[in-house]
């Protein structure tokens, strides 16, 4: 056994540092921390985000469902799945705070999609999803909170740019990509909240407007790092991992 002078101090993983570091951007912001169950039901993971039942990402090439939930109690008589995204907690936060109105929270946590594993893909991966809801919230709000974002990640130089694009639980959609080092990057969805997504969970949409945001931790922990395939940050190699 060494001796304790000469015993390796420990560290924080690489996907840990970053979530840390984006909890310190949205807290200067306002922004709290919400949690939710990665196993989740079809009602909250699908149908309160306006995700039709005939969606491709209901299938089970995209969704892990759990064929025998066993104890597990359903809601709202669903089948259960292990969950595809963190918006899922954007609804069960405005469920329980919509008298509470406005709010600002950020959702870190683990997503899983039934896909094949390879350097940029994994079965389990991690998310950072955003809501703001207030009243007159704009396409503008959401720029400028992502060019703050992106430039307290990856430098002030960053800019970043809007792209249409289309998801069922916003309204108008669009990809967000940032140019760093010189390259323009796609980095997630955005968007301005449907609404009715807000009418699924009992706030009027006349009155309140929100945005959402997701992105990968791993995308972001990846280009800050230096490291080319995803299957790296969950291998256990220490050789990699005390890198950072």
């Amino acid at each position: 056994m060494q001796p304790k002078d000469q015993l390796a101090n420990g560290h924080l993983h690489p996907l840990t540092q970053v979530i840390r570091e984006i909890y310190s951007v949205f807290y200067d912001l306002g922004f709290e921390v919400a949690d939710g169950p990665e196993l989740e039901d079809e009602f909250h993971n699908f149908d309160a985000l306006n995700i039709p039942k005939d969606h491709p990402a209901r299938d089970m090439q995209d969704t892990f469902w759990i064929k025998d939930e066993g104890a597990v109690k359903k809601v709202k008589g669903d089948r259960m799945v292990l969950r595809t995204h963190t918006s899922s907690v954007q609804i069960r936060y405005m469920e329980k705070n919509k008298d509470r109105l406005p709010c600002r929270i950020i959702v870190p946590g683990k997503v899983f999609r039934n896909e094949a594993t390879d350097a940029t893909h994994e079965a389990q991966f991690h998310q950072i999803e955003a809501l703001y809801v207030d009243k007159n919230v704009s396409l503008a709000h959401l720029k400028g909170v992502l060019e703050h974002m992106f430039r307290k990640l990856f430098g002030p130089d960053v800019e970043i740019r809007f792209r249409p694009s289309f998801f069922s639980f916003t309204e108008p959609s669009v990809e967000v990509d940032m140019r760093w080092k010189g390259k323009w990057l796609e980095m997630g969805g955005a968007g301005l909240v449907h609404p009715n997504v807000f009418k699924a969970v009992g706030i009027d949409p006349d009155k309140w407007q929100g945005f959402a945001f997701g992105f990968g931790v791993d995308r972001i922990a990846m280009l800050k790092f230096g490291y080319d395939d995803i299957r790296l940050a969950y291998g256990g190699d220490l050789r990699f991992i005390d890198q950072f």
